[in-house]
């Protein structure tokens, strides 16, 4: 089995918990939820949103460029450690747990919120240590290295 044998595709975490907190907003809303909120409220969100945009699409760019896979799914087939992955090893997570956190901020979303600490520990146990247990596998040497010059998260 040449991939990360992750214990849930990252689309599907994120989505799934997303969706979920949505139904559950309309039936019992804890805040103004899908009805909208404050102004600020709207464009902090927004903004978060962007703002994880930028990792998210810059990591897929450079994963595109260096000819590997993206989905956990796929095989890597390179080992990316330029561009945002100079500062991070999960510029893609990042992205999209503060794309996450932006969308819910903007929906006024408490029950999203409420969700997002148990999606990033699924996200970090799950996902993150058994993609560092298959790339350290692969890559050996090269991805130890790695692991030593740049943080997990920040």
């Amino acid at each position: 089995m040449d991939h990360a044998n992750v214990a849930v595709r990252p689309p599907i975490l994120f989505a799934v918990p997303f969706l979920a907190a949505m139904v559950i907003e309309y039936l019992l809303p804890l805040g103004p939820g899908l009805a909208g909120g404050p102004r600020r409220a709207v464009l902090v969100g927004i903004g978060l949103m962007v703002l994880g945009a930028v990792p998210f699409a810059f990591a897929v760019r450079r994963f595109l460029a260096a000819g590997t896979n993206v989905p956990t799914w796929q095989p890597s087939l390179a080992l990316v450690e330029d561009g945002p992955y100079n500062f991070t090893r999960n510029p893609i997570y990042i992205g999209l747990v503060t794309l996450y956190f932006g969308l819910s901020v903007a929906l006024t979303s408490v029950w999203a919120l409420i969700f997002l600490p148990f999606l990033i520990a699924v996200l970090h146990h799950g996902v993150v240590l058994r993609e560092e247990a298959y790339l350290a596998a692969k890559f050996g040497e090269p991805y130890r290295k790695f692991q030593e010059r740049v943080p997990r998260w920040f």
